[in-house]
């Protein structure tokens, strides 16, 4: 567990493109809300209405399975932007993918803690909602609360009395302000009852956004490059496998090879895999929407929307670290999960990590640079509105291939 923190802090804080994100925000929404909504819902009817399990047990699988692997599909999409030279992060496809991605892992921290706080229900209890309700309220408040503070009150103050002396310093003031802030914002998501994984995930979106427009002094490190100094070496080679060994240890290897277990695993991961899938569903209703509205570019017909969109749904398939931490945490902190459940969702969670980079690899090589060449969906334009707010993003842009996986 001592891995997460340093992990989202570095991928899904500090490398985030808050600009693009921006840019196609309604569209990642929708997204990512169908990548949320479509492997509970499918989850719930497998697992209650033909396997027989209990709400909360559906409910610990599904948040599992909501989650999508940021890295992998990072990883994926720069190996292919190396092979076919066409940069697909700078491809709006790209972009609502990555976005997409982000909130549904937002989405999971923010589960995360519910699900922590379900071995407080008891018979009886009544406080069911409040229980529920608590982290849900606390996360969207520190979700609201964070951006708004640090673009008004204190990114303002940092840059005026703090950025020249932080400079000054180097990498030892970045990774003083660095703790300050992760040890903050983790005391206050974990006294308000929200997950301390989504309070290292603002910590780091706080830090990233400081700077303001990105501009930084010649010479002057960022957090991105002083989390690498201090803690890249640690995390990957010490870290980083004490915590996938942690979740190994924890799933039972020779139990899951029973021909019920075998069978029930491979009809779940099909399912998953499809509410994934779905996703891809927003490219041709936003070309549909696009052409009765009279603002389709180009001439992209709406028969070309087939790679985007499956582009788009392969590459969200792909579960990580993520699904296997909230499974393990539904297993070991409340009394709801069973093996036989638990065991199903391990199938579902690695085969879809298998799965989706195949897929999308065969995919990029046979459709490639269709899609980049897409006027709709393939390479855009850059707005030179947002060049200055994509220093901080662009320069930590190898960050997520070093630190993988969330």
């Amino acid at each position: 567990m001592l891995n997460v923190y340093p992990l989202f802090y570095s991928i899904g804080g500090l490398t985030i493109r808050l600009d693009l994100l921006r840019q196609n925000l309604a569209l990642s929404l929708a997204a990512a809300l169908i990548g949320v909504a479509a492997p509970i819902g499918l989850a719930f009817a497998l697992l209650r209405g033909a396997f027989g399990s209990s709400a909360l047990e559906a409910f610990i699988v599904g948040v599992a399975l909501c989650s999508t692997s940021l890295g992998t599909t990072l990883v994926v999409l720069s190996t292919a932007t190396t092979a076919g030279g066409v940069d697909f992060a700078q491809t709006r496809v790209g972009t609502v993918l990555v976005s997409a991605a982000v909130i549904d892992d937002v989405v999971g921290l923010v589960l995360v803690s519910v699900i922590h706080r379900l071995s407080g229900i008891t018979d009886g209890n009544g406080g069911l909602g409040w229980v529920i309700g608590r982290p849900v309220l606390a996360s969207g408040l520190m979700g609201l609360l964070t951006p708004l503070t640090a673009k008004f009150v204190l990114g303002p103050l940092f840059r005026r009395f703090a950025q020249a002396r932080l400079a000054r310093m180097g990498h030892v003031g970045n990774a003083l302000l660095m703790a300050l802030v992760l040890g903050a914002f983790l005391a206050i998501s974990g006294y308000a009852g929200a997950s301390v994984l989504f309070g290292s995930f603002l910590a780091g979106t706080f830090l990233s956004s400081l700077p303001g427009d990105g501009t930084l002094q010649q010479g002057t490190p960022n957090f991105l490059e002083t989390m690498e100094r201090y803690v890249g070496g640690a995390q990957r080679l010490v870290l980083q496998p004490l915590f996938f060994a942690s979740i190994g240890f924890a799933i039972p290897f020779l139990d899951m090879w029973t021909g019920e277990i075998i069978w029930k695993g491979l009809v779940f991961s099909l399912l998953m895999a499809l509410g994934k899938v779905l996703v891809g569903i927003v490219v041709p209703i936003s070309d549909l929407l696009s052409r009765l509205s009279g603002g389709q570019k180009g001439e992209s017909k709406m028969t070309s929307s087939w790679a985007p969109a499956t582009l788009l749904g392969m590459a969200m398939v792909a579960r990580g670290e993520i699904g296997l931490l909230i499974i393990q945490i539904g297993l070991n902190e409340t009394p709801y999960l069973s093996r036989e459940a638990f065991m199903i969702a391990i199938w579902a969670i690695v085969l879809n990590t298998i799965l989706g980079p195949v897929s999308v690899g065969i995919l990029l090589k046979r459709a490639g640079q269709t899609i980049g060449d897409d006027p709709q969906w393939g390479a855009q334009a850059t707005d030179s509105s947002t060049d200055a707010e994509s220093v901080m993003g662009s320069r930590g842009a190898a960050g997520p291939d070093k630190t993988s996986g969330a």
